[in-house]
């Protein structure tokens, strides 16, 4: 994974417990009731004329970490990265931001937090089509009181940034649907928040413009460093994002892990058929393969780390006479050999 490594030892950037959403009538009584919170969707529905958006959700977000939470449409996930920031206010649960209580927070400590803190890109990038770029891209310090020279400055900074440099005085509509998305990222970096949240903000656009704008984002994170929760359909871009990938179903986490652990090991049959057609040696690490040296094995082969690509080990391991040691921190963790190399490219492990 291209992220930073996620520490326990850190403290989390966003702490989620037992967060819920529900719509409809008399909404706070369905968290509370262990009978409620176990109906599914349509029962939920048909008792009490409520919907749960977001059922019962806890996770965390590491700082510096891309978080992806992911799922079909009517999983909940633009619920709940809208109760992130109350735009959608929670039913029920926590919310804590830099070991801050969101729901505790009154409208001006809430709109301080997002003014400084917070920075949504969405899909429909609201750019304002009598701004040009550079006055979009400013919009969000123009509002925070910041001097015009101080915020033009920061705006130019950011624009170069994101690969627009030239574009400063055209318009929206002199751009594609790529450039205007690059305008709404920049927009949200220049107020240099602590967490950007994305909600799909590339299905919209044209596969290749898609992929061309995920790299940006892999690429903005490794030179700025945010923390990054973002919202997406899309396996693929999920998979390719993520540091932890958060996959919802009818409101309710199905499994949160990294992208090889949702491959390697499903935690039911829905994600084992989300999964089901993903490349597997693309995302697949080698300790997923390696197995315990046997008594007639050599054990002076080449060394590779357990969290190397099975795609970018196959070259090494062919090439090697004998079977490749999985090593971390100079302890031999197991070994990998053609064959093992093999069954994953063949399609084999699906077991």
């Amino acid at each position: 994974m291209h992220g930073t490594q996620v520490h326990d030892t850190q403290q989390p950037v966003i702490s989620v417990r037992n967060l819920w959403k529900v719509f409809g009538p008399k909404a706070a009584r369905v968290p509370g009731s262990a009978e409620l919170g176990a109906l599914s969707r349509r029962e939920l529905m048909d008792r009490t004329g409520c919907t749960a958006a977001v059922r019962d959700i806890d996770f965390d977000v590491a700082p510096g970490e891309v978080f992806v939470v992911m799922g079909l449409s009517g999983s909940g996930k633009s619920t709940l990265v809208r109760c992130l920031t109350r735009l959608v206010e929670p039913t029920a649960g926590e919310v804590i931001f830099e070991g801050e209580d969101i729901l505790a927070c009154d409208p001006k400590r809430l709109r301080d937090l997002r003014r400084h803190k917070f920075a949504m890109v969405f899909q429909h990038f609201g750019l304002l089509p009598h701004r040009c770029v550079v006055d979009n891209v400013a919009y969000g310090l123009e509002i925070r009181g910041v001097a015009k020279a101080e915020r033009t400055k920061r705006a130019k900074e950011v624009i170069e940034l994101v690969g627009l440099g030239g574009y400063e005085m055209s318009y929206p509509d002199q751009l594609s649907g790529g450039m205007q998305q690059r305008v709404g990222l920049a927009r949200a970096l220049a107020v240099d928040p602590d967490v950007l949240l994305f909600d799909e903000p590339f299905s919209a656009l044209d596969p290749l413009i898609r992929r061309d704008m995920q790299s940006e984002v892999i690429r903005l994170h490794r030179e700025v460093g945010k923390t990054m929760v973002f919202i997406t359909h899309d396996l693929s871009e999920a998979l390719k994002l993520g540091d932890r990938i958060l996959i919802m179903r009818d409101g309710a986490l199905v499994q949160i892990g990294t992208g090889d652990e949702l491959v390697a090991a499903p935690a039911d049959d829905y994600v084992r058929d989300f999964v089901r057609d993903v490349p597997r040696s693309h995302v697949l690490t080698l300790k997923w393969i390696m197995r315990p040296p046997r008594d007639d094995d050599p054990l002076d082969g080449p060394e590779l780390g357990p969290d190397v690509v099975v795609r970018e080990a196959t070259r090494s391991v062919l090439a090697a006479e004998k079977p490749v040691k999985v090593v971390r921190d100079g302890e031999l963790l197991g070994i990998v050999g053609d064959e093992e190399i093999l069954s994953v490219i063949a399609g084999g492990s699906d077991s």
